[in-house]
């Protein structure tokens, strides 16, 4: 077995177990303090930029052994949720209902996006073969987005009855409603 396989596996475990600490005692306290588009604003903003997956195709002419399927499929994936996720907060950002609807979408999108990913992974023998960029994502990146679409789905579904609330955001530091313009 390659050196790199539970070099990459490991450093990805860890990740996910910072992330999950860093979830459970500054995330989620804060979250909760929160009206729930304001929330789940700041949930879907991580998954905005999973349009880092274009670097797929850099990483694949410099070397890194992936099928131009395989990549594509990871491009569309992500590139996917990444346009989702920015029209939710829009939606949001404008208290519409919907919004909350596409970050359901959201949701399912990730884990179908992350078990194909995984079983390409697995299919093409990726695992210990990343390198530069690529080892730096589905290390660090990754692994918050794992956490993060917890997060998300943990907040769909505990808010499920509070309102996408019109006002709420429009309060200043002072807690008195400021006029929207």
């Amino acid at each position: 077995m390659n050196h790199l396989v539970p070099t990459q596996a490991g450093a990805q475990l860890i990740s996910l177990a910072v992330y999950i600490a860093v979830a459970a005692w500054y995330v989620a306290p804060w979250l909760a303090r929160r009206e729930r588009a304001e929330a789940l604003i700041a949930l879907l903003w991580l998954h905005v930029f999973r349009y880092v997956a274009l670097q797929i195709f850099s990483a694949q002419q410099q070397g890194f052994p992936i099928s131009t399927g395989g990549a594509t499929e990871i491009v569309v994936g992500d590139v996917g949720g990444a346009v989702i996720a920015f029209v939710a907060i829009f939606l949001l950002r404008q208290r519409a209902n919907a919004g909350a609807a596409l970050a359901w979408l959201l949701v399912i999108e990730t884990a179908i996006d992350t078990v194909l990913n995984v079983r390409g992974g697995i299919d093409e023998n990726l695992m210990g073969a990343a390198s530069g960029v690529v080892w730096m994502i589905l290390v660090f990146y990754v692994p918050a987005i794992v956490v993060g679409v917890g997060l998300l789905t943990w907040q769909l579904v505990a808010r499920r009855h509070e309102t996408i609330a019109p006002d709420r955001m429009a309060e200043g530091a002072g807690g008195r409603l400021q006029e929207q313009s």
